[in-house]
């Protein structure tokens, strides 16, 4: 590969493991490098450049990204979803400015869940007049409905749809497709495509005997309840049917609905349950009981009244990949109880479809084409779980991301196929000998809510983290796809990287040529600061961000001398230097004699950068990194240690040029010093004032 400039440069493309798994390729490595940073603002900014529920998706986005986090081979993968909930809760930005409306692309999105309202965004973005039409009262569809508030907040919701009509989007409520609206009204009042994107609303029940008894309920209309009519089961014993995450929120809601026990029956072993972990243990510790691998046969009546459910032992649930539930007849159990709720699923209520004209297929299921993403009606598409059945939130939200540019290319009388859709190349793991050497950092929990405090209410249950626990939390990630790559050209083969190097990335190949491994770099920057030939390039901006901020911030010192010396501090911008104690208190707080750049870890700050202040008219710099760095959960290593190198190496050529060697200190402080930096820099700021202007 090349860069912009021809240099030919040593790299393996692919992208971070974690963009790659997130449905809809958001830019994750970014986002949490810049909540290191503690720029919670660019941090929102990113996020919303691809997804318009930031704010649902910080608090219940299933974060397949972190199934694929390369922190998981080294300890636990980064709290993905918890650090983008932290953006939202600690940022500020607005979604990137709509192009101008055409008023001939008029789009009716059919559903406010979360595929019909990011398709709704990417359209709007691209110019479309776009409304969408919903049923229900509210607006945000499944997750809205049937999501428990212990889960999900009311305003959560709120943010993402207010911010939705911010760029235009229309939203009309209390209006069903195919009952108040039909395509040939929608046709008259110019809509040019119709997006049908209406979820899963109906739940699957089983016939067994006593299933039609008054006490049986289903999983959607009882969380429904639960949620908006204040639904009780005061002193009930309740038997949920089904394994997985609705089963959970069933359950978990059954409990904060006053019931006296909540039991659990599923096919699955207590290892094949498809919830998520944390959701089951999250209903263990709520007092849920779980009965693993017992299939229901009948529902048991006596005298009129529900008494619990017959099972019998499922011995398998799939056969050779297939759902094909085998039982043992011999090995029976009764689960005791008085109300019965169904979760084992969700299927598509296609009878508005019907009503409005749109075909379905003699199994009952959307007439629709993967390829097109349109229906036989060659101006109405689908998208989402009712063409594609049960999945993730961002899952269906991809989907529609596909339709949303189906449309986009039929309004501009332009040929698709999903097919055109780019698919992302994630990088490798990480190699053994590079894991062993990367430092073990514990993952920072969101704190919850005890069960003692939860278990009676529908409080939400994750507290959040807080700034300084995101900060920290997110400087774990090891900025995959980030870090250096060699311009071969002007490489030596010296070595030099190889022997700095704490992670065994560069190596020496067969041919006896040096090698860096960039899929393997930790991004932390030591190599381009001793590389002697420049051979050494980031694949990413974050230095030369700083380098651009260096030449700004001198040129504002020196255009204000006040006959102070002119002091420049180089410092961390992770940590507590990431704070506000520091980037507010300090920075808007200062002393005007001095200027602050800070660098992605001093590691990335090299000889050049400290001379290159001196040349810009400073009188004095002050490296500032951290202190005890290889104990605390910096990932970093030896970066004091380098630090010093360079800073002596400078040292070194001031002496030479004339100028006195102590016009350059490195310092490194304590988080407890950062929070206090105005006094912790005294004594080393009255030390160069006191040589004076040079």
């Amino acid at each position: 590969m090349t860069n912009s400039n021809g240099r030919l440069k040593e790299g393996s493309g692919g992208l971070p493991p974690c963009q790659v798994a997130c449905p809809i390729h958001q830019e994750v490595r970014e986002y949490l490098r810049l909540i290191a940073a503690g720029d919670f603002d660019r941090s929102l900014e990113v996020i919303k450049r691809t997804s318009p529920l930031s704010s649902v998706c910080g608090t219940i986005c299933a974060h397949h990204c972190e199934d694929e986090c390369r922190r998981q081979n080294v300890d636990e993968p980064l709290s993905i979803r918890g650090l983008k909930r932290a953006a939202v809760e600690f940022g500020c930005a607005d979604f990137a400015a709509p192009a101008a409306v055409d008023e001939s692309k008029k789009v009716a999105v059919i559903g406010s869940g979360p595929a019909g309202l990011i398709a709704a965004f990417d359209l709007a973005l691209q110019g479309c007049r776009v409304t969408v039409f919903e049923r229900e009262k509210e607006f945000g569809g499944a997750p809205r409905n049937f999501i428990p508030l212990y889960r999900l907040p009311d305003e959560t919701v709120d943010l993402d749809i207010e911010n939705l009509k911010k760029i235009g989007v229309e939203f009309k409520a209390g209006v069903e497709f195919g009952t108040d609206i039909f395509p040939d009204d929608l046709r008259k009042e110019g809509y040019k495509a119709i997006l049908i994107a209406v979820g899963l609303t109906a739940s699957r029940g089983l016939p067994l005997p006593g299933a039609d008894h008054e006490d049986v309920l289903m999983a959607l209309s009882f969380l429904r309840a639960s949620k908006r009519e204040n639904f009780r089961l005061d002193g009930r014993e309740v038997v949920v049917i089904g394994g997985g995450n609705v089963a959970m929120d069933v359950a978990r809601s059954a409990v904060r609905c006053g019931a006296a026990k909540v039991r659990l029956a599923c096919l699955e072993s207590a290892a094949e349950m498809p919830a998520f972990p944390w959701e089951i243990e999250e209903a263990k510790e709520e007092g849920v009981e779980m009965n693993c691998s017992w299939g229901p046969t009948g529902i048991r009546v006596e005298n009129g009244r529900i008494t619990g459910v017959e099972t019998h032992e499922c011995t398998a649930v799939f056969t050779e990949g297939r759902f094909n539930p085998c039982f043992s007849e011999d090995n029976k159990y009764f689960i005791p109880g008085n109300t019965v709720i169904f979760a084992i699923g969700q299927a598509a209520d296609l009878s508005a479809v019907r009503k409005a004209g749109i075909p379905v297929d003699d199994r009952g299921r959307l007439e629709f084409d993967p390829f097109t993403m349109k229906t036989p009606l060659p101006d109405v598409f689908a998208c989402g779980e009712i063409v594609n059945g049960p999945s993730t939130a961002v899952k269906a939200m991809a989907h529609a991301r596909v339709a949303a540019l189906a449309i986009y290319n039929y309004l501009e009388g332009k040929p698709f196929a999903a097919s055109m859709v780019e698919e992302q190349e994630a990088l490798p793991q990480l190699a053994d000998d590079v894991v062993a050497k990367v430092k073990r950092i514990s993952r920072a929990e969101i704190p919850l809510l005890t069960p003692e405090e939860r278990s009676d209410n529908f409080t939400a249950v994750e507290k959040g983290y807080t700034m300084a626990m995101a900060v920290w939390e997110s400087r774990r990630c090891l900025g995959c796809a980030a870090g250096a790559e060699r311009i071969v050209e002007k490489c030596a083969d010296c070595l030099t990287c190889l022997r700095t190097c704490p992670y065994n990335v560069p190596v020496v190949s067969e041919m006896g040529d040096l090698m860096i491994r960039d899929h393997q770099c930790q991004a932390c920057g030591l190599c381009l600061t001793v590389c002697p030939n420049l051979a050494i390039d980031f694949r990413t901006p974050y230095i030369t961000e700083a380098e651009e901020q260096l030449e700004a911030v001198a040129g504002e010192l020196t255009a204000s001398r006040n006959g102070k010396a002119l002091v420049l501090v180089l410092s961390c911008a992770l940590g507590a230097y990431a704070l506000p104690e520091f980037r507010r208190d300090f920075m808007q707080n200062k002393p005007a004699n001095v200027g602050v750049v800070r660098f992605p870890c001093i590691s990335k700050i090299d000889t050049t950068h400290i001379l290159k202040a001196f040349q810009l008219g400073v009188d004095g710099v002050i490296v500032a990194g951290c202190a005890a760095d290889e104990d605390d959960d910096c990932p970093f290593q030896k970066t004091m240690y380098w630090a010093g190198q360079r800073v002596s190496r400078v040292k070194s050529l001031l002496q030479e040029a004339g100028l006195e060697a102590e016009r350059l200190a490195l310092c490194s402080f304590t988080p407890e010093q950062v929070a206090t930096f105005k006094d912790a820099l005294a004594e080393t700021l009255a030390q160069l004032e006191e040589l004076g202007q040079r």
